[in-house]
């Protein structure tokens, strides 16, 4: 395993920032481009230049998503726009570069240069631990949505994934009464044995539902099966971008939905940071078995 002293955290929203503070908690050198006005610990050095900060550093983190329009850093809270080329031009190839769901473009831009990135979004332990604060903060956008409590409620959720089987657990606990809507057998057979209903995806409109939590990343909720909702029906849509409901119709048959993407960062960004270190850190110890493919 590489030694690495001093990373250069680039860009990013609170995760990127408590992150940042994790890093420094640890016992290393932290510089951060990007956070103009945010508050960071006091052990953090702020940098005004990206190019600077990550010429300091021996491993340089990217925000989730590393771009949210292909041409600059995603860095809310920046004053000025850090361009994706800037940190294509000051990295290094001694450097570790780590971002999450980086883009083709993106790492075409790096090729061309001989460089590299990793993508920590792509990581398991990360996509398990961040199912915890996304079934959590799905759970508030209930209570603060719907007019009757969860308790009693009549709970659906599409997909028995990661996020599926922590929030069916989370929504039992509440004394909800709730429904799995999944594709394979063996997914119905285990929300039956944690003390679901099961039913088969195609049969998500046959019955009446107070929400309905889609964790499934493609559009399983079409015009047909949106019509087939209550109209009081409270739909909470979990998956990645394109999503799995036809928003546009949705508005038009005046159903109630909200798209909650980034969910941890939004209503946990604190633990969201320390998972994305405890991930990155998992990945520098596995380096020469990822780096090496």
């Amino acid at each position: 395993m590489r030694t690495i002293e001093t990373f250069a955290v680039i860009g990013g929203d609170l995760r990127s920032a408590y992150l940042a503070g994790a890093l420094a908690a640890d016992g290393y050198r932290v510089i951060t481009a990007g956070f103009d006005g945010t508050e960071l610990p006091a052990c953090v050095t702020a940098c005004t230049n990206a190019a600077q900060a990550i010429a300091l550093a021996d491993c340089v983190i990217l925000p989730l998503p590393v771009s949210t329009d292909g041409v600059n850093v995603n860095a809310p809270f920046s004053r000025v726009s850090i361009p994706l080329e800037t940190v294509v031009q000051a990295v290094r190839e001694d450097q570790l570069l780590f971002g999450g769901q980086i883009s083709d473009a993106f790492r075409r831009e790096l090729s061309l240069r001989g460089l590299t990135a990793a993508d920590y979004f792509c990581r398991e332990e990360l996509a398990v631990l961040n199912a915890v604060p996304t079934a959590e903060g799905a759970i508030q956008l209930a209570m603060e949505e719907l007019p009757i409590t969860l308790a009693g409620s009549r709970c659906l959720i599409t997909g028995y994934g990661r996020i599926g089987r922590v929030l069916a657990r989370l929504l039992t606990a509440l004394d909800a009464s709730v429904t799995v809507a999944a594709r394979r057998c063996s997914d119905r057979a285990w929300a039956q044995a944690q003390g679901c209903r099961s039913v088969e995806i195609d049969a998500v409109s046959r019955e009446r539902y107070d929400v309905i939590f889609n964790t499934v990343p493609y559009k399983l909720f079409t015009r047909e099966v949106l019509e087939g909702l209550d109209k009081s029906t409270l739909l909470i849509d979990l998956a990645s971008r394109p999503g799995g409901v036809d928003f546009n119709a949705a508005a038009e048959l005046r159903l109630k939905t909200i798209w909650a993407l980034s969910l941890p960062g939004r209503v946990a960004p604190q633990s969201a940071g320390v998972i994305i270190k405890k991930t990155v850190l998992n990945m520098i110890k596995e380096e020469p078995e990822w780096n090496s493919k």
